[in-house]
C-alpha cells in the first residue's frame, strides 16, 4: 500500500505552480475559518446552533481571522515558498508571520471590543492557526520531499553512514536525503555525549559498536565529515575503519559543494591526500606572493600535474600576467580553459561597484627547445618569474627515448634559464625531483645535469665583476626538489584506483620498493614559497615525511575500497597483488639530499642543500659534447659522460633505447 501512495505522489508535484499556490491558497483560507470555530469551542466549552449571538461572533472572527491572515501571508511570501524543502528559514518565516497576526489580531479586538467577542480568542485564535499552517507546511515537506520520493529507488542502494554529526555531516546529511544516490542509515561520533541521540531522525551511533550497526543495518559505506580534525586524528580513524570490509569515502571541502566545483557525487571518490596521514601546514602569505603578486608569471609545462596545480595557486595570488606554457595543444586548451572558468565565476561573484583587476591568461603553444620561440615569447611578455615545470618525468618513457629526454630536459632548461638572463626575469624556479639523487636513470639524470646547469650560471653571475655592465638585477636563479606527488599523471595512485575498479590484480613493481608522497596542492604552495627565499643557486628540498612503502599503499587503498587484499593468508580476498619486476632505471628506495646536513629555512618544510656543482665555462664544454653525442644518437658515449657529470649516476647495463636498439 505505501508503494502505491508513494507514486500517486509525483503526479502532484507535475501540476503547475500556479494552481498549486491557488490549492494552498484556499486551504489557509479553510483553516482561518476552522481556527475561529474551534477556538470559540475552546474558549466556551460548546457552540449551540440555536445561540446565535455565539454564531454570529463567531462569523466575525472568521471574516477578520481570514482579512488579516491572507495579506499577512502574502505580504511573507508564503505562496513563493517550496514547501518541500523548507527548512529552517522557512520556519522562522512562518513563525515571524504568525507573530504579526498574533500582534494585529490583538490590537484590532482591544480597539473594537466587538460584543460576545472574549478578549482571549486574541489569543486562542492564532495558536490554533498556527498549529494548522506550521502543521500543514510539515506534512507537505514529509510527503512530497526528494527523501520520501525515492524510497522506493532507495531500497536498491547502498545503506551509508556519515562519521560526524558536526556542522558538514549535517549538510552532508542534507545533501543526500535530497537526492536519491544513497541511502542514509545514521552518524558516527566520537563524542559519547551524542550517542544515542537524533539528527533529523536519524540515530548517532558510537564508532565503538560499529561492527553490531554494519550487521543491524547491512552498511556498506561510510562517509567522512570530520574536516577540522588532525590529518592525524583522521589517519587514526582510517587505520580504525579499515578493519572492517567496507567502502570509506572523504568529504570534500564545503567551499567547493558551494562553488560548485564538486558536486555530491564526488564524495564517492577517496581522497588521495588521506593516504598520506600527515598535516599540512599553512603556507606563509609573504613568501606566496613575493615573486607573483602584481607581476607576470610563466609557467612551463603549465598543462602537467605541477604545472597546473602551480597556475591555480597563482592564480589566486593576483598576478597581472599568467602565461600558460606548453607543448601539448589539448593540455593547454584544457588548464586554460579551466583557469578562465575560474576567473569568470569570481568576476561574477564581485559587486558592481567593487573595482578589481583581474590577471589576463595568455595561453602559448610552444617546445622549450625552441630556441627562436622562447626569445620571441620573452621578448613580448618579459616575465617577472618563471616556473620551469616543463619535463619529461616518466622513467621507462625517458630510458626508452633517451635523446629526447635529455635534450627536452637539459637543452630545454638551459634555452629557458639563458632567455630569462636576457630579458630580464627577476626569478627563474626550476621543479626538480627527487630522482636527480644518485640516479640510476636518464630521467634523474637529466634533472640534475638541469640543476647543475643553473648552479653553475647563479655561481657565474655571483662572481662576475662585469655582470653590472649587461644587467642591473642578474636573474635569481633557484631549484626545488621533491619525490612523487599523489595524483599525478603516472602515479601509482590512480593506476591502482582503476586497477581495484577493474577487480584487479595490482601491479606492483617490488614488494619492497619506496617512495616519497606529497599531495599535488602542498607540493605547488611549497615550490611558490621556496622561489621567494632564493639569493642565487640554491638547491631547495621539500621535506616529504617519512617514505611510504608502495606495498602498504596498495593495501590501504584496497581497504578503503571496502575489500580484502588477497594474500596467502587470506586466500579468499578479493584483489591480489602481482610483482612485475623493477623497470629499467627504476630504484628501490629514492633520496632528496645528494650531501648531509642541509640547512633549514624560516619554513619548516623547506630545506637547502648544500651541494658540489661545476663553473660555468666547465659545465657549457660538456653540455657541448652532449650535444654531439645526441646528434649521432651514441648512448654509450652519452652515458659514459653523465658518469662523469652527475655524481653517484650508475648507468644500467643493458640499453633499451629503442632507435639505438634499432640501429644496432
Amino acid at each position: 500500500m505505501k508503494v502505491f501512495q508513494i507514486q500517486h505522489f509525483p503526479s502532484l508535484l507535475k501540476i503547475p505552480r500556479p494552481l498549486k499556490s491557488g490549492l494552498v491558497f484556499i486551504i489557509d483560507i479553510i483553516f482561518c475559518v476552522l481556527s475561529a470555530w474551534i477556538s470559540f469551542y475552546l474558549r466556551l466549552g460548546q457552540i449551540h446552533s440555536n445561540q446565535f449571538h455565539i454564531i454570529s461572533s463567531t462569523m466575525l472572527v472568521t471574516y477578520l481571522s481570514i482579512g488579516l491572515a491572507i495579506p499577512v501571508f502574502f505580504i511573507f511570501g508564503f505562496y513563493k515558498i517550496i514547501y518541500r524543502y523548507t527548512g529552517i528559514e522557512t520556519a522562522r518565516t512562518i513563525a515571524k508571520a504568525m507573530l504579526t497576526y498574533l500582534l494585529l489580531f490583538i490590537f484590532i479586538l482591544y480597539l473594537s471590543k466587538f460584543d460576545g467577542v472574549p478578549f482571549t480568542i486574541g489569543l486562542i485564535d492564532p495558536m490554533v492557526l498556527f498549529c494548522f499552517i506550521g502543521g500543514s507546511r510539515i506534512f507537505a515537506r514529509c510527503v512530497m520531499s526528494d527523501r520520501h520520493q525515492s524510497i522506493g529507488v532507495r531500497i536498491n542502494q547502498s545503506n551509508i553512514l556519515i562519521y560526524g554529526a558536526g556542522r558538514a555531516g549535517r549538510q552532508l546529511s542534507a545533501a543526500i536525503l535530497n537526492g536519491q544516490e544513497l541511502n542514509l542509515i545514521g552518524f558516527l561520533d566520537d563524542n559519547t555525549k551524542l550517542h544515542g541521540h537524533f539528527i533529523d531522525g536519524l540515530s548517532i551511533f558510537d564508532p565503538a559498536k560499529l561492527d553490531i550497526v554494519i550487521k543491524e543495518h547491512k552498511v556498506r559505506e561510510i562517509l567522512l565529515a570530520i574536516p577540522s580534525v588532525t590529518r592525524q586524528r583522521r589517519n587514526q580513524i582510517l587505520d580504525k575503519l579499515s578493519q572492517y570490509q567496507i567502502t570509506v569515502r572523504t568529504l570534500p571541502g564545503l567551499s567547493d559543494i558551494a562553488t560548485g566545483r564538486i558536486t555530491l557525487k564526488d564524495v564517492l571518490e577517496l581522497d588521495v591526500d588521506d593516504l598520506l596521514g600527515r598535516e599540512v601546514i599553512t603556507p606563509i602569505q609573504s613568501l606566496l606572493n613575493k615573486n607573483v603578486y602584481q607581476k607576470a608569471v610563466l609557467v612551463t609545462g603549465a598543462g602537467g600535474s605541477i604545472g597546473s596545480e602551480l597556475c591555480r595557486q597563482i592564480i589566486k595570488l593576483n598576478p597581472t600576467f599568467l602565461l600558460v606554457l606548453d607543448n601539448s595543444e589539448v593540455a593547454l586548451y584544457q588548464i586554460h580553459t579551466e583557469l578562465e572558468t575560474s576567473l569568470n565565476k569570481f568576476k561574477s561573484s564581485l559587486n558592481r561597484d567593487q573595482y578589481l583587476v583581474l590577471p589576463r591568461i595568455i595561453p602559448l603553444l610552444a617546445s622549450v627547445i625552441d630556441e627562436a620561440r622562447i626569445d620571441t615569447i620573452m621578448k613580448t611578455w618579459k616575465p617577472d618569474t618563471v616556473f620551469h615545470a616543463a619535463a619529461y618525468k616518466h622513467v621507462p618513457m625517458v630510458e626508452h627515448n633517451v635523446v629526447e629526454g635529455l635534450r627536452n630536459n637539459v637543452l630545454g632548461t638551459w634555452v629557458f634559464a639563458n632567455a630569462s638572463l636576457t630579458h630580464g626575469v627577476s626569478n627563474f624556479v626550476l621543479i626538480s625531483t627527487d630522482k636527480a639523487v644518485r640516479p640510476t636513470n636518464i630521467m634523474g639524470a637529466s634533472k640534475r645535469l638541469a640543476e647543475l646547469l643553473l648552479q653553475a650560471l647563479a655561481s657565474d653571475l655571483g662572481n662576475n665583476e662585469h655582470v653590472s655592465r649587461h644587467q642591473l638585477n642578474p636573474t635569481i636563479f633557484s631549484m626545488v626538489r621533491f619525490g612523487n606527488v599523489l595524483g599525478s599523471s603516472g602515479s601509482v595512485v590512480p593506476l591502482f584506483k582503476e586497477q581495484i575498479k577493474n577487480g584487479g590484480p595490482i601491479t606492483l613493481t617490488d614488494i619492497n620498493v619506496t617512495r616519497y608522497f606529497m599531495s599535488i596542492p602542498e607540493a605547488a604552495q611549497l615550490v611558490l614559497q621556496a622561489g621567494s627565499m632564493s639569493f642565487g643557486g640554491e638547491v631547495f628540498v621539500l621535506d616529504m615525511g617519512q617514505p611510504v612503502r608502495i606495498y602498504d599503499l596498495a593495501s590501504r587503498m584496497v581497504e578503503l575500497s571496502g575489500l580484502k587484499l588477497k594474500t596467502q593468508e587470506e586466500p579468499d580476498g578479493d584483489i591480489e597483488v602481482k610483482v612485475t619486476g623493477l623497470r629499467s632505471g627504476e630504484k628501490l628506495y629514492e633520496e632528496l639530499l645528494i650531501g648531509n646536513n642541509p640547512s633549514p629555512t624560516v619554513h619548516p618544510r623547506i630545506l637547502k642543500a648544500k651541494e658540489d656543482f661545476f663553473q660555468l665555462n666547465e659545465i657549457k664544454q660538456k653540455l657541448e659534447e652532449l650535444n654531439r653525442l645526441m646528434a649521432c644518437n651514441d648512448i654509450l658515449s652519452i652515458q659514459r659522460l653523465i658518469s662523469q657529470l652527475v655524481e653517484g649516476y650508475s648507468a644500467n647495463n643493458e640499453i633499451v633505447d629503442y632507435v639505438f636498439v634499432n640501429y644496432q
